[in-house]
């Protein structure tokens, strides 16, 4: 069964956050999606469209979030959290939002891209020629850097795929190595 037929079966073939029946397409929930159902949604056009542009949103489009921040997948909680996070200036956004209620691990997938957070609040990771690095991202040592406990030295030059990012801490993040998952300093890697 591929992804699109398990999400249309989940939805049934409807977008999970409005209700639309055409123009329906997978949508990968970032920055978490890796290509399965749960960490996709089954998207229209639309709500697609206003997802990935800010300042294009259509309020009234959005009060279909009324119901779908009931649904039981994560991932069209994190949507619809975003949504009412992004529009909450809006009044009754703001209103869904303190009844919606979402587990740790949901909640910290949903703030993983910074929605809601104002410039000051966010925390950028920056590899050593100040580019932004994001999760998912893939980076290359620039140093050779002696991994402790693993009793290993990773390589100048070795490339780390996939990296995700310490929320919490600017100047770290975690990559596998060699097979182990190493937390590395963002000072001695280069983004590709």
């Amino acid at each position: 069964m591929t992804l699109e037929s398990t999400l249309l079966a989940r939805a049934d073939s409807t977008c999970e956050l409005c209700g639309a029946g055409e123009a329906l397409a997978v949508y990968a929930v970032p920055p978490a999606g890796d290509g399965t159902a749960a960490q996709s949604a089954l998207l229209c056009e639309a709500c697609s469209f206003q997802i990935d542009n800010p300042g294009n949103e259509d309020i009234n489009h959005w009060r279909c979030l009324n119901d779908s921040m009931w649904s039981q997948e994560p991932a069209v909680q994190v949507l619809a959290w975003r949504m009412l996070t992004r529009l909450r200036t809006e009044g009754w956004p703001q209103d869904l939002l303190d009844m919606l209620y979402l587990d740790e691990e949901t909640l910290a997938w949903a703030q993983a891209t910074g929605e809601g957070q104002s410039d000051d609040e966010k925390v950028e990771h920056r590899d050593s020629n100040g580019a932004v690095l994001e999760a998912g991202d893939s980076v290359t040592l620039i140093k050779d850097l002696n991994v402790k406990g693993a009793n290993f030295t990773a390589k100048r030059g070795t490339p780390v795929r996939n990296i995700s990012l310490v929320q919490d801490n600017p100047e770290q993040i975690e990559g596998r190595v060699e097979g182990q998952r190493i937390v590395i300093l963002t000072q001695f890697v280069k983004k590709n």
